[in-house]
């Protein structure tokens, strides 16, 4: 007896948690302490298979895959809405004088119910004594198909209602997956080699027609409820928006972004406030609909040709199209990175007049299989690069161009400066070489060369920058040190005394560290703790410059990504003599022989990093610390000579206090390193 109140106690705390969590987003417990819960009940179940119940947390994943789906025929039929073609606020207006016309109204204001129209799949759940027993898509309206295992695996969607007294009620809604679960599923996929999905929306309505429960429950689904079928022993309210309220306190997901609004001016203003928010909501919707918001003016108005008077879905802008891949070019970005991008028959979408739209990378491009004069999907929505999402087949005509190879069209050369390409093991970008030199890059290149941590050029901002480079007065990091007063002087909002100051902290650069000057370059992958690193185990710029891979595996913090960018950097020749300029203008450093180890200034020294640092991930601290002799430990003992502590430290910091271990603050790390 024990056993079996331990196990119903077990079942309504976690759904209570669940609901908390996938519901209403506002956590109770730990994931931790959720999941030890979860196995004990588990285990409770296991022993005792009397008292596992189809309704319990532990049954949403379950079940031997189908071998299909079975028919449903439907209680009530699931008819779909019409749909105003007019995306303009001319469609709120048409739809509020139909209405008033049915229901012969002149000046009197209708009072709606505005929700959003989820871009998913449109699902019924029968639930019998509150009991969830059966779950079914749409279909023809008439049946649709039984995918009641799929369905167990969503968490928001609860086995059992909330003090529910109806006999049957159904609820109708939308299964849709989230963006952030859309672009989890595909960065895994994509990890594995696995074809992505295409859009949020397909991936739910795929997600629920998979005959193994298992595969449905990788791409988390979530839903919204939004009405109802047939209904028996439950007293309905009277308006769609305390039905609404009313499914809520049931425990069922109910989308907040509703609003009770008057009349059509109503209507437009919930319209255009969902169109500029769209964009920020964490799932995909194509529109609004309005919905008289009395039940029983819904009577009355009833039907035509099986689509509800009182209700309508006024859309938004398509944000996918279909048009034709004229030409595939390559873009090089500011760092470097090498950007297939579709030359695109004009197409309207997502609001605007769509020409390009970015493929991604060479494995993005072949997976999809985008050829030249394929006809593609383009997806944009909002503020969001459009981009190629599929390529339909069966239009794939005889002329079709060859399979993308983005190193055969370029010849192995940047399109911008024709140095060297370079894929990173690893990775699915293609990357120029030619860092200081390429004029793709030169904006970049120029603004972290002149960064603090780098060559700390004082007043070498944004717009000067982009100053000097779009009047060609500046096309490499070397030509700052060939920068006359007058020139400078001419550029807008500078004047004599600004470009005095500018030359001034050119001038003072030219006194600088290795590690800084190493930094400065720009190299793909070497961050300033690298840099630190490099400075220290070569002493001398030349010797780095020749090193290979193995013996760049060595340094701390270089593993075989750095090492091949290092090489990939000093083995091109335009990067070479920007190098070779910059010495010659009178850059300089001291230069010394690599430290044996226990000469090293940290060496024989231990320490502890606790906390986030701002300037540096952990990595980086503890590789700059290890690359001057320090040992990095995991935790405080009385051998520890120091402790970094950044934000949020926690127990190591309260040891150290207790042990009289020093204590730096991120400043003054910062400082300790800098004065080496």
């Amino acid at each position: 007896m024990e056993i079996q109140a331990r196990a119903a106690q077990l079942r309504l705390a976690l759904e209570r948690y669940a609901h908390a969590y996938y519901v209403l987003d506002a956590p109770l417990i730990p994931d931790a302490q959720y999941d030890q819960l979860f196995v004990e009940l588990q285990e409770i179940e296991l022993q005792h298979p009397e008292l596992a119940f189809a309704d319990s947390p532990t049954q949403r994943i379950g079940g031997k895959p189908l071998e299909s789906f079975t028919a449903v025929r439907h209680a009530t039929p699931m008819l779909s809405i019409r749909t105003e073609t007019d995306i303009s606020d001319a469609g709120a207006l048409a739809f509020d004088a139909r209405v008033r016309r049915e229901l012969a109204l002149t000046d009197a204001l209708v009072e709606y119910i505005c929700e959003l129209k989820f871009d998913g799949l449109a699902i019924n759940l029968r639930y019998e004594q509150g009991l969830l027993m059966q779950a079914s898509t749409r279909g023809d309206g008439e049946s649709g198909e039984d995918v009641t295992q799929n369905i167990r695996t969503i968490r928001c969607i609860p086995l059992h209602l909330l003090d529910c007294t109806a006999s049957v009620i159904e609820v109708r809604g939308e299964v849709y997956m989230a963006r952030a679960a859309f672009e989890h599923y595909n960065d895994h996929q994509r990890e594995a080699g696995l074809p992505a999905l295409v859009n949020p929306r397909n991936a739910a309505a795929g997600g629920i027609r998979q005959l193994d429960p298992q595969l449905a429950a990788k791409r988390r689904l979530s839903f919204y409820a939004y009405g109802l079928g047939e209904v028996q022993g439950w007293d309905l309210p009277q308006t769609h928006s305390e039905l609404l309220s009313s499914l809520a306190t049931l425990g069922l997901p109910v989308c907040a972004e509703r609003a009770v609004v008057q009349g059509a001016a109503g209507l437009v203003t919930f319209h255009q406030r969902i169109a500029g928010c769209r964009d920020s909501l964490g799932f995909d919707i194509d529109g609004v609909v309005y919905k008289v918001n009395s039940l029983e003016l819904q009577r009355r108005l009833g039907f035509v040709s099986r689509e509800p008077r009182w209700a309508v879905a006024h859309k938004f802008p398509a944000e996918e199209q279909l048009t034709v891949v004229r030409d595939i070019e390559i873009q090089v970005g500011r760092t470097g990175k090498l950007t297939p991008v579709a030359k695109l028959v004009p197409v309207f979408v997502g609001g605007t007049t769509v020409s390009n739209a970015t493929l991604h990378n060479e494995d993005e491009t072949r997976r999809k299989d985008v050829r030249i004069n394929d006809t593609v999907i383009v997806r944009r929505a909002g503020d969001v690069i459009p981009e190629v999402v599929g390529v339909v087949l069966e239009k794939r005509p005889e002329n079709a161009g060859e399979v993308f190879d983005l190193y055969q069209q370029l010849q192995g050369k940047c399109p911008v400066c024709s140095s060297a390409i370079v894929r990173e093991q690893g990775s699915a970008h293609w990357r120029c070489t030619g860092g200081l030199f390429c004029p793709a890059q030169r904006i970049q290149a120029l603004l972290h060369f002149a960064g603090r941590r780098a060559m700390d050029i004082d007043g070498l901002g944004d717009k000067l920058v982009m100053q000097l480079v779009e009047a060609n007065i500046v096309a490499t990091p070397a030509d700052l040190y060939k920068l006359e007063l007058a020139g400078v002087a001419a550029l807008a909002r500078m004047g004599e005394k600004s470009a005095l100051n500018l030359l001034e902290a050119i001038t003072h650069s030219k006194n600088t560290t290795l590690a800084r000057f190493i930094y400065a370059l720009g190299i793909l992958n070497v961050g300033e703790a690298t840099a630190k690193a490099l400075a220290v185990a070569y002493g001398v710029l030349d010797k780095l410059m020749e090193a290979d891979l193995a013996s760049l595996q060595q340094v701390p913090d270089v593993g075989p990504i750095v090492a091949q960018s290092i090489v990939a950097f000093f083995a091109e020749p335009h990067n070479r003599e920007v190098i070779a300029q910059l010495r010659a203008s009178g850059i300089t450093w001291l230069e010394d022989e690599p430290k044996p180890r226990e000469k090293l200034p940290f060496s024989g020294k231990t320490f502890v990093l606790t906390g986030t640092l701002a300037a540096l991930s952990r990595d980086q601290a503890k590789a700059a610390l290890e690359a001057l002799g320090a040992k990095v430990a995991g935790s405080v003992s009385k051998k520890t000579d120091y402790v970094v502590a950044g934000t949020e430290a926690g127990s190591k910091l309260e040891k150290a206090r207790q042990l009289g271990v020093a204590v730096l603050d991120e400043p003054q790390f910062l400082k300790l390193l800098e004065n080496l």
